[in-house]
């Protein structure tokens, strides 16, 4: 008995769902990288993880949304603002950012993604698989992050942590080579 393939032109709601998810996710990636404030950059950023959660709820993988919002959402967003506010970084537009090289990257940017599309759509051209629920459980995944994937887990965390200890020595004026002392204006 072989299962009939649906037709693309006649999604389901599930899938309707997904892609718009997907489109929110993408499209705030984009505003991630284009945008030419810094706090708004990492808010988009938000809501592109919250975009990403939301697809795996729709994928049936809860525990994997939830550590979405969690791990992503909550601490790497919430690190990268502590390291904004640390470092002293320019909060507005900042015109010395801008390194005049917009075209080259965007002709890369649209054939990398030209190029990607194009190996994913003609290898998972004919592939179909029905949703199930179930295959995101902390079992299977606890197992699998802590069995096959610890090391890269384990280097992920220690590389945040260089992250953080880097923002505070760069925010630190006490310190050889951190920023100059500001200077007091009342003699």
């Amino acid at each position: 008995m072989t299962e009939a393939v649906p037709s693309y032109l006649s999604p389901t709601g599930q899938e309707i769902v997904f892609l718009l998810l997907g489109a929110v996710a993408v499209g705030s990636a984009l505003l991630v990288v284009t945008t030419r404030q810094l706090v708004h950059a990492a808010l988009w950023l938000v809501v592109s993880f919250g975009a990403l959660a939301g697809g795996y709820l729709v994928l049936t993988a809860e525990f994997v949304a939830w550590v979405q919002v969690l791990i992503y959402v909550g601490a790497v967003v919430v690190l990268l603002l502590f390291g904004i506010m640390l470092t002293r970084a320019p909060i507005g537009r900042s015109a010395d950012l801008d390194s005049g090289n917009r075209w080259v990257a965007a002709v890369v940017a649209v054939a990398t993604a030209a190029v990607l599309v194009t190996v994913v759509v003609d290898g998972f051209r004919t592939a179909y698989t029905p949703l199930k629920p179930g295959a995101g459980a902390a079992k299977e995944l606890g197992a699998s992050v802590f069995s096959t994937w610890v090391l890269p887990f384990e280097a992920l965390s220690v590389l945040l942590l260089a992250a953080l200890i880097g923002a505070i020595v760069l925010s630190r004026t006490d310190i050889p080579g951190g920023p100059p002392p500001e200077q007091t204006g009342g003699s």
